[in-house]
């Protein structure tokens, strides 16, 4: 169930509410907001989505910095193209298995000593044309 992600099925009723999007960070507990510096609090500009450019560029294999800087990026690129984009390799990687998360233990909770410093991790992972500017 896990390998294939059916477990966030659940979570189409909440897209259907209103309440969550396809594409957007992923929704974090409440509890972790005081933990948060100001540039990963912009991770809330947008709705929290079901897939998003944090998990099509290495889900629980990245570190929480690597991933709330991804997040950030993704909000300040923000387009309908870029979400059919993170939607298709989503589907792909769903299809094709490769979406399952990394051996060992689950991803570590963010902790008041994770702070993004700068979006260098979210540079790596720019699309070519992007990088290009």
């Amino acid at each position: 169930m896990r390998l294939l992600s059916l477990d966030e099925l659940p979570e189409l009723y909440n897209i259907l509410r209103g309440d969550m999007s396809l594409v957007g960070p992923r929704p974090l507990l409440m509890e972790y907001l005081p933990l948060y510096s100001a540039e990963q609090r912009r991770r809330h500009a947008v709705h929290p989505g079901l897939t998003g450019w944090a998990q099509i560029n290495g889900r629980n294999a990245i570190d929480w910095q690597e991933r709330f800087a991804l997040d950030v990026w993704y909000v300040d690129h923000w387009s309908f193209w870029l979400d059919l984009k993170i939607i298709l390799i989503t589907l792909w990687k769903v299809i094709t298995a490769r979406a399952s998360t990394s051996p060992g233990a689950p991803p570590r909770i963010p902790s008041a000593a994770t702070r993004i410093d700068s979006c260098a991790a979210a540079r790596i992972m720019l699309p070519t044309r992007q990088r290009e500017a």
